[in-house]
């Protein structure tokens, strides 16, 4: 073998392993991932044992209102509220609501604080019993 083949050869070698050595991810990182996506997202969807779905955006635009957010959108044919809350600091709340099933409504708040998610519960928490409170209605954690 010459000399060339051998680089040639080496430089193949050392290429084949970068390459597994970039598309190699652990599973372990992947299902951390999810498992904490999951968690964020039972904080922040709740549903509501009725089948008035209008009435649930109505109620959701209060709640928000009430909790001293200033409705930026709403889009009834989407389902959909979107509020600021400037008081010391700026936090985005979107919220939307659809149909689940012939008696329920599901309602999934995502929180903002400077385009980051909020991953805390409490502003999921604050929200979900004012609104269960507007409604009279018990939420129920979706999993």
């Amino acid at each position: 073998m010459t000399r060339r083949m051998q680089c040639f050869m080496f430089i193949g070698i050392v290429a084949l392993s970068l390459i597994l050595l970039g598309c190699a991810s652990t599973q372990k990182d992947i299902l951390a991932t999810r498992e904490s996506q999951l968690k964020l997202r039972t904080i922040q969807s709740r549903a509501f044992d009725t089948n008035d779905h209008q009435r649930v955006l109505r109620v959701t635009i209060a709640t928000l209102q009430d909790l001293g957010f200033v409705i930026d959108k709403a889009n009834e044919t989407l389902g959909t509220v979107s509020g600021t809350k400037r008081s010391g600091y700026t936090l985005r709340m979107t919220v939307s609501a659809r149909p689940w099933g012939d008696n329920q409504v599901i309602v999934r708040s995502n929180a903002q604080y400077n385009l980051q998610t909020v991953e805390d519960p409490e502003p999921y928490q604050q929200f979900f019993f004012a609104l269960s409170k507007a409604l009279f209605l018990d939420a129920q954690q979706v999993e």
